[in-house]
């Protein structure tokens, strides 16, 4: 399919998942998308029900129903599903070759993982890949905190200048665990609360040394990372430190330089906090210089810049359509 005929109709998308959170968000943006149809959604168990009546802020916005059924006429098919599932549904549901495929889980994201049958997946962080995305078929959706973590760091790693340990503490808001209930997710558990997991081991490590090492081969400095849940539903904040001889000037010109081309990733020269984002595709970068360490902090909407937002930026760039299309998300600040 060529990109003057995508171009001339609407794209067709399919969405696998469409009950959960990053469904639900694939669904509220792909309803407004000016250049897609939905073509289905899936979710066996809830097959027949009326998509507003999982997810009741789509009431008024769409009479589409789920189905158990995967039709093949479609142009790009999501997986918005739980980790290690969206190998199984491969194996078990052959798609087209010709039906390009988005993945939200980290099942593709390593570069060990890529390839699948016929199918090889490019890592979908569009201010690392950009032209690859460009010409890939099949994307591999980065984890919301590697989001987060990699626009804090990549101008660093581009420029060859990081040189000594990193140290990050990030937040994540409850929609970062699924919808599924577990004992650190019920509001009574998590509201007023803090708490922090499996420190120094997050799986999303992985993909951020990969990243690292693409711009930076010489890195070996260690990533040390304490992921926290925040009493709040979405977003993540993340900080980080590392000893630097830039200057604050020199480093802002540094980030304000490599972001100057991505129109969804911005460097802010005052504070930030994370209603900023929240509800958005935007992810916003601010630096400061203390002493010998250089302290950056970075902010996203875990389930848009961290998941499906990112998802239909990613779409945009397959098909050849304005990156930011579908995307124009206002903040919801107060």
């Amino acid at each position: 399919m060529t990109e003057q005929i995508v171009n001339s109709k609407k794209i067709k998308a399919g969405i696998i998942g469409g009950a959960g959170y990053t469904g639900g968000e694939m669904l509220r943006i792909l309803i407004n998308h000016p250049n897609v149809e939905i073509a289905f959604v899936n979710s066996s168990s809830n097959a027949g029900n009326l998509i507003s009546d999982v997810h009741t802020d789509l009431f008024g916005d769409t009479d589409l129903k789920f189905t158990s059924d995967i039709p093949q006429d479609i142009d790009v098919l999501f997986l918005c599903v739980g980790h290690g599932d969206a190998k199984k549904f491969l194996a078990a549901n052959p798609i087209n070759e010709n039906i390009k495929i988005i993945d939200l889980s980290q099942d593709f994201r390593l570069t060990a993982n890529a390839k699948f049958e016929n199918r090889e997946f490019i890592y979908g962080l569009p201010e690392l890949n950009h032209d690859a995305i460009k010409r890939a078929k099949n994307i591999a959706n980065p984890g919301c905190f590697a989001t987060c973590i990699q626009l804090g760091l990549l101008p660093l790693a581009e420029k060859g200048l990081i040189k000594s340990e990193v140290h990050i503490n990030a937040t994540t808001g409850s929609t970062g665990a699924g919808q599924s209930l577990s004992a650190t997710s019920h509001f009574s558990w998590r509201n007023n609360n803090l708490s922090i997991y499996k420190a120094f081991e997050h799986q999303h490590l992985n993909e951020i040394g990969e990243s690292l090492l693409q711009l930076q081969s010489s890195i070996s400095e260690a990533l040390n990372f304490i992921p926290q849940r925040g009493a709040f539903t979405r977003g993540i904040l993340a900080s980080m430190y590392l000893e630097s001889d830039l200057t604050l000037e020199e480093a802002q010109k540094i980030y304000e330089d490599y972001y100057n081309a991505h129109p969804f990733t911005h460097v802010s020269r005052k504070n930030i906090d994370l209603k900023q984002v929240v509800n958005t595709n935007k992810a916003v970068v601010h630096v400061e210089k203390h002493g010998n360490k250089l302290f950056i902090i970075s902010i996203i909407d875990n389930l848009l810049k961290g998941a499906s937002g990112q998802a239909v930026q990613n779409m945009n760039l397959l098909f050849g359509l304005e990156e930011t299309a579908g995307l124009k998300l206002k903040a919801a600040n107060f």
